[in-house]
Parts: C-alpha cells; sequence; structure tokens
C-alpha cells in the first residue's frame, strides 16, 4: 500500500516551514523529555547522554530530524537512533535523540518540541499505540512528515496511520520457536515431565504479538508431542525488571517443573526471565532463546557460553531499522511515493557464531 497521497502534502508544508525558519524568532520550549544529540562515531555514551531536546533548530533550510524513542535507555534504541543519526547525517542534516522515558506526556513533549524547532520530519518509536491517532493529528496539523519505527502508528483496527519500518515479527518469532523445538527434541525434553515451556509476551504491543505467535506456533508444529498443559505465558511491559517479576511469579506457582525453556517478545523480557531462572537455581537446565541478541551477546561476552542459560537470539539489525527509518523519512520529504511497511528479517545467532554475524556489534 502506498503513501504518497497522505504524506506528500505533509512533506512539502515541512519543507517550506524550513525554508521560512530562518525569518523566526521566539523562544524555545526545554521542558521536554531530554533527548541525546548523538554522533555516528560516540556509540552507546553519546546516545545516552542528557540534553535539552531544545537545542536544535532547522534553520536555512537545513535538513533536522527528531528521533523520539519510546525508551532511549535500552541499548536496542540506542542503537537505532546512533543509525538514524549516521544516516541523517549522510545526508547532510542533522539529528536529535529523545528518550521519551516510556512516558506518554514527555513523549507528546517531545513532537511538540520537534514541531516547534522546525524539525524537518520526525522518526518514532511509541510509547503508547493508543496515542497513535493524537500524534498524526499533531503532524498533520503542522505539516510534518513522520515514520514509525519498531511499533507502529496505527488506529483501533491495526490501520497503519504513518509509513512503519520494523522487524518480520511473525517471521522471526517463527525462527525462534523452530530452534527452540529442535534443541527440545535433540535434549530429549520433548515428553520429560519435568521440562515446561514459557513465552513472555508482551500482548498490549501490536509488534510484539506477532513475535510470540510465531515462536508458540512453531514450536507446536516441530513438536507436536509436547504436552500443552506446559506451556505457560507471562506479560510484561517490555522491560527487564518487568519480565523477570512475571517470570518468576510462573516459575514460583509450577514448582513440578524443573526444566524450563524460554522465549519471548523482546531481548529484555527474555534476560529477565534468565534471572528469575538464576535466583531459582533452576539456570543450569535451562534454555532461553533470546529476541534481539543486544543483550544475550553480552550474557556470552562476559560468562561464556557455559555460564549462561542464554542459548540463542534472534539476531536483526538495528542498524537496518535505524537508517532504513530514515530513508524512508527523507523519500517522504522529497514527496516520493513509499510503502507503508517496511519489514527487517533476522537470524538465530549462538555462542558459536555470534561475532561472526553481528560483527561490531557483537562487542
Amino acid at each position: 500500500m502506498k503513501m504518497k497521497k497522505v504524506m506528500a502534502l505533509m512533506a512539502a508544508a515541512a519543507v517550506a516551514g524550513s525554508m521560512l525558519v530562518g525569518c523566526s524568532s521566539g523562544s524555545q520550549d526545554t521542558t521536554t523529555a531530554a533527548p541525546a544529540e548523538t554522533k555516528a562515531d560516540a556509540g552507546k555514551d553519546a546516545a545516552a547522554a542528557d540534553t535539552k531536546s531544545g537545542d536544535a533548530k532547522a534553520s536555512d533550510g537545513k535538513l533536522l530530524v527528531y528521533g523520539i524513542y519510546k525508551a532511549g535507555d535500552q541499548t536496542w534504541f540506542i542503537d537505532e537512533g546512533a543509525a538514524a543519526q549516521k544516516a541523517v547525517e549522510a545526508a547532510g542534516g542533522e539529528f536529535v535523540f529523545v528518550d521519551a522515558k516510556m512516558n506518554s506526556e514527555e513523549y507528546l513533549k517531545a513532537i511538540d518540541n520537534a514541531i516547534a524547532n522546525n524539525a524537518s520530519g520526525i522518526v518514532t518509536c511509541i510509547p503508547d499505540q493508543t496515542m497513535s491517532q493524537a500524534v498524526i493529528t499533531k503532524c498533520e496539523e503542522a505539516g510534518m512528515p513522520i515514520v514509525a519505527a519498531d511499533d507502529a502508528l496505527q488506529d483501533a483496527s491495526g490501520t497503519k496511520l504513518a509509513p512503519w519500518v520494523g522487524i518480520n515479527a511473525y517471521v522471526i518469532g517463527q525462527a525462534n520457536g523452530e530452534w527452540l523445538a529442535n534443541y527440545a527434541k535433540d535434549n530429549n525434553l520433548v515428553a520429560d515431565p519435568e521440562v515446561g515451556l514459557l513465552v513472555m509476551t508482551m500482548d498490549t504491543v501490536s509488534s510484539c504479538v506477532p513475535r510470540a505467535e510465531g515462536e508458540l506456533d512453531k514450536f507446536s508444529e516441530v513438536c507436536p508431542d509436547f504436552d500443552q498443559s506446559k506451556i505457560y505465558k507471562a506479560d510484561y511491559d517490555g522491560t527487564t525488571d518487568k519480565g523477570n517479576t512475571a517470570a518468576a511469579a510462573v516459575i514460583t506457582a509450577h514448582p513440578e517443573i524443573k526444566k524450563w525453556l524460554v522465549t519471548g517478545a523482546n531481548e529484555e523480557g527474555c534476560i529477565g526471565a534468565a534471572r528469575a531462572l538464576e535466583s531459582a537455581g533452576l539456570d543450569k537446565d535451562a534454555c532461553v532463546v533470546g529476541l534481539g541478541a543486544y543483550m544475550a551477546k553480552d550474557e556470552w561476552n562476559t560468562k561464556g557460553a557455559d555460564g549462561t542459560c542464554v542459548k540463542a537470539s534472534a539476531y536483526f539489525s538495528a542498524d537496518s531499522v535505524g537508517a532504513g527509518s530514515v530513508d524512508v523519512l527523507l523519500k517522504v520529504i522529497n514527496g516520493e511515493d513509499v510503502d507503508m511497511e517496511k519489514a527487517v528479517d533476522a537470524i538465530v545467532v549462538t555462542p558459536d557464531d555470534y561475532k561472526e554475524v553481528m560483527g561490531s556489534y557483537a562487542e
């Protein structure tokens, strides 16, 4: 589905606004969420810097892009923002990274600030998808092009309201489910009465639901004889702490399960489950498969393959999503026709091959 008619007028207005901004004087709002203006070569430290989001303002028609992310302190968004900045700077522009801190009010303030500072456009991951229409309305009224990354800007029926760049969620979930199912078969765990499967879910986030569905569907397909009564779900908010709490509750409620197979909707939830298994003394016989690999690689780098129950993770590049979202935004700004969806695939990595597959992201 194409987006040209919806976004072309917004793009034209945004470009016109940026060309006129040299005549503007007015104060800047400095009460918004604290963004970090990252440098492509500064990595995570720069992306995590705490500066005011009013620091940048378009002038003389210069390209100015705001990257507003729901959890800018998480590794995935730090890496994604760095990739987005690199793409913007390669186009001769300036990028402002904003951490909305999973706070809806701060997020909306950041959107307002980008508009007030005459940004050329916004790439964003929204903290609460029920706010999507409010964000789209703000941007349409301001003629501000916007592209969603990771979590779509969508209406109640799931229809996308702006172009979206993210992971191929269901297919990536299937890859995780297949790897975990094969692990269970190879280790004679399918019929073991002490084995349970735990799927960490994020049912309020549209981009995360198909990940867990793909994992469960593929696992069940490959292991049709696995006892369905020993499949459990733990819902959380995407953070490691809440993932830990949710997993611990399920683990505590089922002391009959001594060997846990775990996968989930994002890397943080899976790592939280790993910590819960360690606390329960069940990590030695457990197998956790993450989703993202940006925390799994830390497990392997610091503990080695035998020092953690995290045995694999589906790796997809933050660079692909970050740079991809900027590529789509620039096309919208230029009035080009774009697809409403652009999905990135993944590959499951293990301690044996993660450095080769992930390259610098394995460090």
